[in-house]
């Protein structure tokens, strides 16, 4: 009997504030409704696991992230430290602006803006945008 070959879905890292969950929640249904596998900490790290070590496991198969910056985010070092192993990775970030702007980050010039310029960055108002290239490369991923 020949063997089917499947390849894995696009999976997309969520990279957010514990202040905003409810918000990365819906964006994570949003990128499912696309076609994408889906990281968020509070789904996938289980009680008592190296949460540090397990980041990095899902950093490191990731596809592409997704930075919910709102202003918890911005104080938040891990959303820094996953858009630079993103960054060193060279896989497509995505910065999703709520309650902050992009003049907001460039008052943070020695955390974000060697990560994220402005062609990486979304309005929570137009995640539909996102979501619909998202499936645009989910679909040429299968």
């Amino acid at each position: 009997m020949a063997k089917t070959s499947r390849k894995k879905k696009r999976l997309v890292f969520i990279s957010h504030s514990s202040q905003d969950t409810w918000v990365a929640e819906q964006i994570a249904k949003g990128a499912k409704a696309s076609g994408a596998d889906v990281f968020l900490d509070e789904t996938h790290i289980q009680s008592g696991a190296n949460f540090e070590d397990e980041i990095l496991d899902h950093l490191n198969k990731s596809d592409e992230i997704l930075a919910l910056l709102t202003p918890w985010a911005l104080k938040r070092p891990y959303v820094w430290a996953e858009l630079g192993v993103a960054w060193g990775r060279k896989i497509r970030m995505v910065g999703v602006l709520h309650g902050v702007t992009p003049s907001n980050l460039n008052r943070k010039k020695s955390e974000s803006t060697i990560f994220l310029r402005e062609r990486n960055l979304i309005e929570l108002n137009r995640i539909d945008k996102y979501f619909s290239e998202l499936k645009t490369r989910c679909k040429r991923k299968k």
